[in-house]
């Protein structure tokens, strides 16, 4: 069998992409996050979830917009990323911010809508995580798998949403990353809207 080209890119995301939390753990007990540590965490924390999440829904657009087979072999990787720095996100506020406070963060989920959609999404990833290996893949065949992982946009969408309601002024970068969400979905609705066509158009050519 020949081996997968590029075999370093996997290894290569992993490392350039854990290196941030790796900083944030040295950073945070030294004091090096400004007078405001676990804002600083937070907000860092949070962003790169979607700016990974994001980033690993635009695989298939650029398949199918470029023609780059590449980027499909770092999707699993980047969603995984998204969802280590989600569970980091939510640690940090349950954890160094309210401090297991379990009462208040009830009050907080249920009460506070950005916090709300925020734990929304990564209750959403949770099983787009456990499901992402190849094992998964083939448990649940890959169209039961396939529409299960579309989850991923909903959970993109909650998280740029999350991130407007918590900003609350300058809206900007969030409408950004919303922006491009919406751009990559409206590529997959058309390549999907293209192949029904293609179908009804075959059908009509082979009547049965």
């Amino acid at each position: 069998m020949a081996s997968s080209p590029y075999p370093w890119l996997n290894p290569a995301l992993v490392v350039g992409g854990l290196s941030p939390l790796l900083m944030l753990a040295i950073q945070g007990p030294r004091g090096e996050l400004g007078p405001n540590a676990i804002e600083a965490a937070l907000h860092q924390t949070g962003l790169l979830a979607l700016v990974l999440l994001v980033a690993s829904l635009t695989c298939t657009p650029l398949r199918l917009v470029a023609g780059w087979t590449w980027p499909a072999r770092v999707r699993r990787t980047l969603g995984l990323l998204a969802f280590t720095y989600a569970v980091a996100h939510f640690l940090v506020y349950a954890v160094l911010d309210q401090g297991l406070a379990w009462g208040a963060l009830w009050a907080d989920v249920t009460e506070r809508p950005f916090i709300t959609v925020g734990f929304a999404a990564l209750v959403l990833l949770v099983p787009l995580a456990v499901t992402s290996t190849n094992r998964w893949v083939r448990r649940l065949g890959f169209p039961r798998w396939q529409r299960l992982h579309r989850l991923a946009y909903v959970a993109a969408a909650l998280g740029v949403v999350h991130f407007v309601w918590r900003v609350k002024k300058d809206v900007t970068e969030p409408l950004i990353y919303g922006a491009v969400l919406a751009l990559l979905l409206a590529i997959r609705v058309g390549e999907a809207m293209r192949k029904r066509r293609a179908r009804a158009a075959a059908a009509a050519r082979n009547p049965a």
